[in-house]
């Protein structure tokens, strides 16, 4: 799962691409590190109380929020929490089924670390695009604790990131409007189809160093 990702699109920008008000963000592109704010798209219920009415009634909004979710209590010591691997673990589970803690991570890129370089011996960064969509949503889930974080949901990698090593890679939904709002509306059955590898006929990979 990626390290590190890109967002090269300013904050006015994303919101038009994803339909989502942005409000006052401050972002203005580049990288992402875990530990970092970065934008999030949400369904808009995160200071609204009590049952969450069927279908979609608020509007769509980017937020600030934190990669990387502090670990259940019973793991003190450990880092914070990246990627949401193991869809049916307690600490996951009522995030993925309750809509209104799915979100959308819009980037342009994400890394991975690939095989030595046959120049140096050296690992490359393999940087990942979408070539169908020059912005794309990665699913997320957030989560209230310390702090206002998310997480990166994980999936079987597809062919590109095998050939490098890689065993999962991010879920990258479709350039489709309707496909986010199942992400972020949808009943659990309809979102966990979406929880599969992008197609790498749709990727371009761009080595550091190059061959």
């Amino acid at each position: 799962m990626p390290m590190l990702y890109r967002l090269d699109a300013a904050a006015a920008a994303v919101g038009r691409a994803f339909g989502a008000r942005v409000g006052d963000d401050p972002w203005a592109g580049g990288h992402v590190a875990p530990g970092q704010f970065a934008p999030v798209i949400t369904a808009g219920r995160e200071f609204i109380a009590g049952p969450r009415p069927a279908g979609r009634t608020l509007e769509t909004r980017m937020i600030p929020r934190l990669w990387g979710v502090p670990p259940p209590p019973s793991v003190p010591d450990a880092r914070p929490v990246l990627t949401v691997r193991n869809l049916s673990s307690p600490f996951w589970i009522g995030n993925l089924r309750n809509s209104e803690f799915r979100c959308l991570i819009p980037a342009t890129a994400f890394m991975e670390w690939g095989k030595p370089s046959p120049k140096d011996g050296k690992r490359r960064q393999c940087w990942y695009a979408c070539s169908d969509q020059p912005v794309f949503a990665m699913a997320a889930v957030w989560k209230d604790s310390e702090v206002p974080a998310f997480a990166l949901l994980a999936c079987e990698a597809n062919a590109a990131l095998r050939a490098e090593g890689r065993d999962t890679m991010p879920v990258i939904l479709p350039p489709d409007a309707a496909m986010r709002d199942v992400w972020l509306y949808g009943g659990w059955d309809r979102a966990q189809a979406l929880v599969q590898p992008y197609s790498s006929s749709l990727m371009a990979v761009r080595r550091v160093p190059e061959d």
